[in-house]
């Protein structure tokens, strides 16, 4: 499968628009216009991780942080990173990386971590991102009224809320002359014709309009479509960073065992009343120490993320909300989470790539 292919379809789920200002995310090295077989998955980029891409013969690694954050003036391959790009662009590696779109993106790193410790009444922590909803309006003629409804489910219109294929229908008469130099698909020229004919209307996020409307033109037997779009006061597609919700009743002690087991880490550090109550969670990924003041807002009895500053930690204990901090390397969940992912997305696709999670530990902390 073509890379350029590869990375349209994850970017269905990952979508850049999610990325928060800044992020530089996208390729980071090489080129995708070319044939892709294996796909590396892996949290950091780094000499071990990329002779593993090697080792397994692909030509692609996808990474969550990026290994290019700030813009180089140079390509020194004399430094550990012009090093790297050397090596990537000697064997034909290409890197993309997925940050903060795919920290926000629905079944991302945030659920996924959210999912492994097992919250129930998941939600958004702090929303980042919504889009207007636009309808579309389109006459057709009754006896292609059904496969038009499907285009347009197919090309993700008529979702609402946990509902597919929502539409409105309305039969009436479609009125037109055909003039000299039409090509008609139904009536004669410069004879006035009557159709019955259906309007179907079904709404859509604005992300979607330019694949609606292909669809729409595709199924639609007319050689002129009659067609209305406009935007509605409604936003859609909420999606923010973090989650936030509930376990069973346990107190703070308990839930910090009980993120080491969920998380697979060696230790947490905690801050708090271990003899306190906890049933509200809040969970971001990363350094989450911006975000003590929201999980707060939220109800949060407990803050999980890494890389938590003393000064905040100890902010996050006047405001008495506690902290259970397992690191920032459990974002390494998003490896074989992306694995599943993108093995289910692209199970129905020709010469489908496979999807490897790496292997190698990139946390750079050793306990003694």
């Amino acid at each position: 499968m073509n890379g350029h292919r590869v990375i349209e379809l994850f970017e269905r789920w990952a979508k850049p628009t999610l990325a928060m200002e800044g992020d530089p995310i996208g390729l980071h090295i090489g080129t995708l216009n070319k044939e892709i077989s294996r796909v590396l998955v892996t949290l950091d980029v780094t000499p071990a991780v990329i002779q593993e891409a090697i080792d397994n013969h692909c030509e692609l690694i996808i990474a969550h942080h990026p290994p290019i954050y700030r813009k180089l003036k140079a390509v020194d391959t004399s430094t550990p990173v012009g090093a790297m790009i050397e090596k990537c662009i000697k064997h034909d590696i290409a890197v993309y990386a997925a940050h903060t779109n795919l920290d926000i993106a629905a079944g991302g790193v945030n659920d996924m971590l959210a999912q492994a410790l097992e919250l129930e009444d998941i939600e958004i922590l702090t929303e980042t991102y919504s889009e207007r909803v636009m309808k579309l309006a389109v006459f057709i003629p009754e006896t292609h009224a059904d496969a038009m409804r499907e285009a347009l489910a197919g090309a993700g219109a008529g979702e609402i809320g946990d509902y597919e294929h929502v539409s409105y229908s309305m039969k009436g008469q479609g009125r037109f002359r055909p003039a000299e130099g039409a090509d008609p698909f139904i009536g004669e020229i410069g004879k006035l014709e009557l159709v019955d004919e259906e309007k179907i209307e079904v709404v859509f996020p604005t992300s979607k309009k330019a694949r609606v409307v292909k669809a729409m033109l595709n199924a639609h037997p007319y050689e002129e479509v009659a067609y209305d779009i406009y935007t509605l006061d409604i936003e859609a597609n909420e999606h923010g960073l973090g989650r936030i919700g509930r376990v069973h009743d346990m107190n703070l002690e308990q839930f910090a065992s009980y993120v080491k087991q969920k998380l697979g880490v060696p230790f947490v550090r905690v801050t708090g009343d271990f003899s306190k109550s906890v049933t509200k969670i809040a969970v971001i990924g990363g350094d989450g120490n911006k975000y003590i003041y929201d999980a707060k807002r939220a109800g949060a009895d407990v803050l999980v993320t890494g890389d938590m500053y003393f000064h905040t930690a100890q902010d996050a204990e006047t405001i008495g909300l506690s902290i259970v901090d397992p690191g920032h390397h459990v974002e390494a969940i998003m490896k074989q989470g992306t694995v599943d992912y993108m093995t289910e997305l692209l199970k129905n696709e020709k010469k489908a790539p496979e999807f490897i999670a790496s292997t190698i530990s990139t946390e750079p902390f050793k306990l003694i």
